[in-house]
């Protein structure tokens, strides 16, 4: 095969990994739905901002901390995981609404995601939903900088400071 031919088929593997990218990234968006739970019923309980750093090479680290604000009072936290699917690094910070918190000891432990993008330079931007065991859900959406490709899932486990 040529090199015409060699380029032609790079870019419709690109183009094809984009399409599911972008598709699966889309039935991410859609919050609770994505975890096979249509009816669960939110009650938008505070808000949340979060500042981290996540590394990957097919396995990925991320480190962080933020803040809650819940029932008029600000609780700093830390916020560390590990996950699979994804090369490359990024810095993201994001706010958002945590839903179906009734109190502070069920924000501790570990949230689940799951997670699709790219980011080049500052030019990437991500939505996406977050549960933990107790039932209590946070949506995000913020901007992130660096270089990374992202297909994969996550675990946080979040820490009251």
């Amino acid at each position: 095969m040529g090199d015409g031919g060699h380029n032609m088929l790079e870019r419709t593997k690109r183009r094809t990994l984009m399409a599911v990218a972008i598709g699966i990234a889309g039935l991410l968006s859609t919050g609770p739905a994505v975890y096979g739970q249509d009816d669960v019923e939110l009650r938008e309980s505070g808000t949340i901002e979060i500042s981290s750093i996540q590394i990957a090479l097919m396995w990925s680290g991320s480190l962080g901390g933020g803040t809650l604000h819940f029932n008029g009072e600000s609780h700093g936290f830390t916020l560390g995981g590990a996950g699979f699917g994804g090369v490359g690094g990024s810095s993201l910070k994001a706010t958002g609404t945590v839903y179906n918190l009734d109190s502070l000891d069920q924000f501790e432990g570990a949230f689940g995601q799951a997670r699709t993008g790219f980011v080049a330079g500052s030019e990437g931007s991500s939505r996406f939903w977050m549960e933990n065991e107790s039932g209590v859900y946070i949506e995000l959406e913020g901007d992130r900088e660096g270089l990374m490709l992202a297909m994969g899932a996550d675990v946080l486990y979040f820490e009251l400071d």
